[in-house]
């Protein structure tokens, strides 16, 4: 790996010298982090030791969701009752299934998340380990916070979802279609793919203060950098949450 990194002048055209020159350095020290990084990793451990980390990594996640997952699979039916009560809550809902299988599909799924929130310490932890080899020793001590604060977190989004977000664009729904004059027969899998989907993903997106404490303690960004960021930040979730959103509404979006 060359021993000198050549940087562009990132700096909008026009910008005062003394602006110009602070930003150039911000973006200069960020790369060199950045590149200190890789070249650490590199030194550790060749391009076909981390696939094979990688795969590692994924299969011990893997086992770890599947364990959880025997577990979890015991209370289904009590995990399908918590995942239909917001519905069911609303006495002028029905719940419909066309093919017979459809209730092991939404068992399986219903299980299927459980677990992974369950594991999520577990494969949270398996994370930081792929990516341990590419740090120094003193940022090495963040694992332990990292794991719980994200663990913690992602059950925080979680519930989230599930005692707030989703009965309230539920509500809104539900309201909108009665008002129409319509008999709300919701197809089940259509349903619980919503449910699931929505609790995934705000416990995803509940982790972004996690990875930032971590980012921010080896030093990759702060809090100059997210200021400056965050109007685009706030057009990635913009995109995001459209793309997650199974079907546009304006509660959802």
């Amino acid at each position: 790996m060359p021993s000198t990194v050549r940087l562009v002048n990132l700096a909008p055209a026009g910008a005062p010298n003394i602006a110009a020159g602070r930003d150039a350095e911000r973006w200069r020290s960020l790369a060199m982090k950045v590149v200190a990084v890789m070249a650490t990793m590199s030194r550790e451990m060749s391009f076909m030791e981390h696939l094979d980390e990688l795969r590692k990594r994924l299969i011990w996640s893997l086992c770890f969701v599947a364990v959880a997952f025997a577990a979890c699979w015991v209370f289904a039916d009590d995990l399908y009752e918590m995942a239909s009560a917001p519905l069911r809550a609303n006495p002028a809902v029905t719940l419909s299934v066309s093919r017979l299988q459809d209730i092991l599909a939404l068992q399986v799924k219903v299980t299927l998340v459980a677990s992974i929130f369950v594991s999520s310490p577990f494969v949270l932890a398996q994370a930081w380990m792929f990516i341990a080899p590419g740090l120094y020793a003193h940022e090495r001590r963040y694992a332990v916070p990292f794991v719980l604060s994200a663990s913690v977190l992602f059950l925080a989004g979680g519930a989230f979802g599930y005692f707030i977000a989703f009965p309230a664009a539920l509500t809104f729904l539900l309201d909108w279609i009665l008002a129409s004059h319509l008999v709300p027969i919701i197809d089940a899998g259509e349903y619980f793919n919503l449910f699931l989907t929505l609790i995934v993903a705000l416990g995803i997106v509940f982790q972004i203060p996690a990875i930032i404490f971590v980012l921010s303690r080896i030093g990759l960004v702060n809090w100059r950098f997210l200021v400056r960021t965050l109007k685009y930040a706030v057009f990635v979730c913009i995109v995001v949450a459209a793309v997650i959103t199974p079907r546009p509404t304006p509660s959802t979006c």
